[in-house]
C-alpha cells in the first residue's frame, strides 16, 4: 500500500465507498441524464477507481438500477410521514423545493424520469410511480376495489403535477414556478389536492 507523508492510508470502508458512489451517480443521472453520465465521471467524483463500480454494482446499468431502488425508498419514506390527505400538500411542497433534501422527492422524482434502455429498470421504475400512486391514493380511501378506481387516477393526477414541479423547477425554469418556495407553494397544491382527492373522498 502507497505510503503519503510517511503514513499509511486508512482502508477504504466499503460499506461508505458504496454510499458515495451511489450518491454521486444519482446527483449525475438526475442532472445530466443516463446516456450523458459515464462511470469515469462517477468515479472520479468520489475520488475512486472505476473498478470499485464494477465490483459493487456489477456495471453502469446495475449502477442506475440501484439508483432506482433508492429513489423507490425516499419515496416510500416521504408517504410514511404523511397520515392523512391534510398533510400531502406541505409534505410534497417542501420535498419538492428544498435543495437541502439530497434523499427528497426532487432528486428521486429525476432519476425516476431518466430513462436507460434497460428492461430491467423501465419495470422498476414504472413500479416504483405506480406504487406511489395508490399510496397517495388509499390516503383518499382507494382500495383497489372497482368502486375507488377514480381515486386511483386523481392521485396520480396529483403524482404529475408533483413531477411537473420538479421538471419545470430544473430545465428549462420556469417562472415564477422556478424560485417559488415551498410556503409559496403549499397553498396552491392545498387546492388542487382537495379538488382531486378530498371531495372524492367525501364522496365515498
Amino acid at each position: 500500500m502507497r505510503q503519503t507523508n510517511g503514513q499509511i492510508p486508512r482502508p477504504r470502508d466499503a460499506s461508505e465507498t458504496r454510499r458515495l458512489l451511489l450518491e454521486a451517480a444519482r446527483q449525475r443521472f438526475a442532472s445530466d441524464g443516463y446516456a450523458a453520465t459515464t462511470v469515469r465521471q462517477i468515479a472520479d467524483d468520489v475520488g475512486v477507481n472505476v473498478a470499485l463500480i464494477n465490483r459493487y454494482f456489477e456495471s453502469k446499468e446495475g449502477l442506475f438500477e440501484a439508483c432506482l431502488a433508492s429513489a423507490a425508498r425516499v419515496l416510500v419514506e416521504s408517504t410514511e410521514e404523511v397520515s392523512d390527505l391534510g398533510q400531502l400538500a406541505d409534505t410534497i411542497s417542501r420535498h419538492v423545493t428544498d435543495v437541502r433534501l439530497e434523499r427528497g422527492l426532487r432528486p428521486a422524482l429525476l432519476v425516476l424520469l431518466r430513462s436507460s434502455g434497460d428492461e430491467r429498470a423501465e419495470q422498476v421504475r414504472a413500479a416504483t410511480l405506480r406504487g406511489y400512486g395508490e399510496r397517495l391514493a388509499s390516503l383518499a380511501g382507494w382500495t383497489g376495489e372497482q368502486g375507488t378506481a377514480d381515486l386511483l387516477l386523481r392521485a396520480q393526477l396529483v403524482l404529475a403535477t408533483a413531477i411537473g414541479i420538479v421538471v419545470l423547477r430544473s430545465q428549462p425554469r420556469l417562472e415564477p414556478l422556478a424560485s417559488a418556495t415551498g410556503e409559496k407553494l403549499k397553498a396552491p397544491l392545498g387546492s388542487l389536492i382537495n379538488a382531486l382527492l378530498v371531495a372524492a373522498q367525501d364522496q365515498l
